[in-house]
Order: structure tokens, then C-alpha cells, then sequence
């Protein structure tokens, strides 16, 4: 069983490495909540489930073009929190606006998997 050290380190490595993706099948709980500052084009800004957050993350990878991604961090709270700075440059595919990113993450971790992740940034 990962600790929460080892889940948030993982997390920053294989965000800078560009295997993130990776993680969904290593270090999320099948019964992982993902909540987003404001709605995604479904009109929620959340999901439950390892395969709901897959699909999160197909429409993602559909939807832009990432040209790169750097994670900052980890930065702990507590026993089962941490907390990770992201930047992104993308491209959204429909409109074609190139923009800069930036947010921060804050994932809890339970039974040695990450089991809720919440991302803030300004909308």
C-alpha cells in the first residue's frame, strides 16, 4: 500500500515525465471523485468512478492539444492530503485559443490510493 508521500511524488514525476496518464490505473481508487472549479461541457463539474474520470480525461485529450505541462510540488497537509501546482500549455481544438494555465490541485488519499481530487483556478 502507497503512502501519501509516494502518491503525491508519483504524481508530480509522471506529470513531468508525460505519463500521467498512467497514474489512472496505478494510484486512483475505483471509487474516486474528481470535482473542477466551474462545469465542464457537460454541464458538471464532477465525477465518480475510476471510469468516469477516464472518460474525463479522453475528452481532454480530445478536446486540446497540450504543448506542455509542468507540475510543482508536492506540498502535504496532514496525513492524507496533498496539494500540486500545475501549468499548462494548450490549445483548444474547436476555437484554436492557445492559452497558459495555471492551478492547483488538492488530492486525498485514503488506503493508499488517491480517492477525491479537486482542482481551483481562476475562470
Amino acid at each position: 500500500m502507497a503512502s501519501v508521500k509516494e502518491l503525491a511524488e508519483m504524481t508530480v514525476e509522471y506529470n513531468n515525465t508525460g505519463r500521467s496518464r498512467e497514474l489512472l490505473d496505478q494510484i486512483y481508487a475505483d471509487t474516486v471523485q474528481s470535482n473542477e472549479a466551474g462545469p465542464m461541457p457537460d454541464g458538471s463539474a464532477g465525477v465518480t468512478g475510476i471510469e468516469a474520470l477516464k472518460g474525463k480525461w479522453d475528452w481532454w485529450e480530445s478536446a486540446n492539444e497540450v504543448h506542455s505541462s509542468k507540475a510543482e510540488g508536492p506540498y502535504y497537509h496532514g496525513d492524507d492530503r496533498f496539494s500540486v501546482i500545475y501549468e499548462i500549455d494548450v490549445t483548444d481544438k474547436a476555437s484554436g485559443e492557445r492559452v497558459q494555465m495555471r492551478e492547483v490541485a488538492v488530492y486525498t488519499a485514503a488506503d493508499g490510493k488517491i480517492v477525491k481530487e479537486e482542482f481551483y483556478y481562476n475562470m
